[in-house]
């Protein structure tokens, strides 16, 4: 069951409720959706015009067809036909845009699902990770959608273990003491680290090729 406002603010601080935890994960799943269906239409684009140069292909090192074209963008199949993983980003963040206004709105969700839906955002994190590698290290392109799924992807996983914790009191499902890994904030300062890695990887690889 779910707290009452007050109870919930008295136990936990605003940052550590279901307004601030939910509505981060929301704007990150809402990012995360609209760049879903951008890299849908260019999937689309380049299928009717097979070698045509998309809107975000810079150089060699900053292409989105050079990644569209990979297997790795196309590598799921059902009954013979191969779907483009953005089509699945559609699928996906359009769940999560419901779970994160379900959280807005504190509606009580069993144990099952607040599991559910931690296991889900980090199989999509793990998802988005392995084509992140894939793209950096094997293809050696990077597509600049595909990078801000990837990020979307991150602050949405931050967002929903943030509230998994706090909110919805996993993994017992009994109100408990904020963790003093979010308490003393210690959470802002492994998110920026986290994200400040995913950044140096990009330019050490590709750094020169995107400013040069």
């Amino acid at each position: 069951m779910t707290m009452s406002t007050t109870e919930n603010r008295q136990r936990t601080g605003r940052r550590h409720g279901p307004i601030w935890t939910y509505l981060i994960a929301l704007l990150a799943s809402i990012a995360a959706l609209i760049v879903s269906f951008a890299l849908s239409a260019e999937t689309l684009e380049l299928a009717r015009h097979p070698g045509q140069k998309l809107s975000c292909d810079v150089n060699a090192a900053v292409s989105c067809s050079t990644v569209a074209e990979s297997w790795q963008a196309e590598f799921i199949e059902f009954g013979g036909l191969s779907f483009p993983n953005a089509f699945f980003g559609i699928a996906a963040e359009s769940v999560f845009v419901t779970i994160a206004v379900i959280g807005l709105a504190r509606v009580a969700v069993p144990r099952w699902f607040a599991i559910c839906t931690w296991l889900g955002s980090l199989a999509a994190l793990m998802y988005a990770y392995w084509l992140f590698s894939q793209s950096l290290y094997v293809i050696n392109a990077l597509c600049p959608w595909c990078l801000g799924l990837m990020f979307a992807t991150t602050i949405q996983f931050m967002a929903l273990t943030h509230a998994s914790l706090t909110v919805q009191n996993l993994p017992s499902g009994r109100p408990k003491a904020i963790p003093a890994y979010y308490r003393l904030n210690i959470d802002l300062l492994v998110d920026v680290v986290w994200l400040a890695i995913l950044i140096a990887l990009i330019l050490i690889k590709h750094g020169n090729a995107i400013f040069g």
